[in-house]
């Protein structure tokens, strides 16, 4: 009882303290005049992805490699069908040029370089695949390429982009100091009481920390792509709502399992190429999506398609 409470107290921990080390890392930032483009792209899009990589990270270290990578894999399998699908049922999504054919596309690339990875065993005849070191620098060179690109784009955009990323709101020195020490507290407080109570959690109810970690752990570190896409998406700023969802597929893998990699090395479950399987057919489903219909858009009927797919695969993990 007391280990689930912590979970879910850990789970708010690790919101809140993402959402502290955002304002204050960006308050710090504004106060020394970096341009607020430059602070959307890097500190705010970093932040929103803090909660998956402090639990990967916590996970990796205790050896706990179900929850890391199921942590991944599952945010993403929810960004696409169930954060997209709910907000293409609040209001249709138009989807830029750049996004259909660039970024989805290396959202794609992303799950074919994890899934090869995952498969390696049959060219090295290897008992149990890892996610070593070596693997996850090929991620994270990977993830700077996806950086340049953000970059030179942004340059394109103009000043438009910075209205819509964040507004900063000027603060004193201390409390910024508290700001960001209180955020790296919680998310690291958080990530403890998440990873721990995944384990137990698995344990109490008789399922595997993989499937836990696919869906409640996935879900709860999930929480910002949904609550940023679905308000975009009621304001009409669909760009933002997709872009939220596509560029955080790509950071979860290029850069959390770059990252909790080179830390410690991730074994890949039994079931890992089957989950990328399914990863890589939701990304191409979207991708189709924009070619039926209306062009370079998701309905309404998309969305319900998105949702039902996400019920059936959640329903199935638990006959596992």
């Amino acid at each position: 009882m007391l280990t689930t409470l912590l979970f879910i107290v850990g789970i708010g921990l690790l919101l809140k303290g993402a959402d502290f080390l955002v304002d204050g890392a960006s308050s710090l930032a504004k106060k020394y005049s970096v341009p607020t483009l430059v602070i959307g792209l890097t500190v705010v899009a970093f932040g929103t992805s803090v909660p998956e990589l402090v639990v990967n990270v916590l996970a990796a270290v205790r050896g706990a490699s179900d929850v890391a990578f199921g942590n991944i894999i599952g945010s993403n399998l929810m960004n696409i069908l169930l954060i997209l699908g709910i907000t293409a049922v609040v209001r249709p999504l138009r989807v830029q040029h750049s996004t259909v054919w660039k970024e989805i596309p290396f959202a794609l690339l992303a799950v074919l370089v994890l899934l090869a990875f995952a498969n390696l065993e049959v060219l090295d005849q290897l008992t149990v695949q890892s996610l070593l070191r070596a693997e996850g620098i090929v991620l994270l060179l990977f993830f700077v390429v996806f950086l340049y690109y953000v970059f030179a784009r942004a340059k394109h955009t103009g000043e438009q982009v910075e209205d819509r990323r964040l507004t900063i709101h000027q603060r004193s020195g201390s409390m910024v100091t508290v700001m960001i020490l209180g955020g790296l507290a919680a998310l690291f407080v958080g990530g403890k009481w998440v990873v721990d109570g995944a384990v137990a959690l698995a344990t109490a109810v008789g399922m595997s920390e993989y499937v836990i970690s696919l869906t409640i752990v996935a879900l709860g570190t999930s929480l910002p792509e949904l609550i940023t896409s679905i308000v975009a998406a009621r304001k009409g700023d669909s760009d933002l709502a997709v872009g939220n969802v596509v560029g955080s597929n790509i950071f979860n893998i290029f850069w959390i399992l770059g990252v909790t990699a080179v830390v410690a090395p991730v074994r890949f479950p039994a079931h890992a190429t089957f989950d990328l399987l399914v990863l890589a057919g939701a990304t191409l489903l979207l991708f189709f999506a924009l070619f039926t219909g209306t062009r370079h858009r998701v309905d309404r009927w998309q969305g319900w398609v998105f949702l039902v797919l996400f019920v059936a695969y959640a329903t199935s993990l638990f006959w596992r």
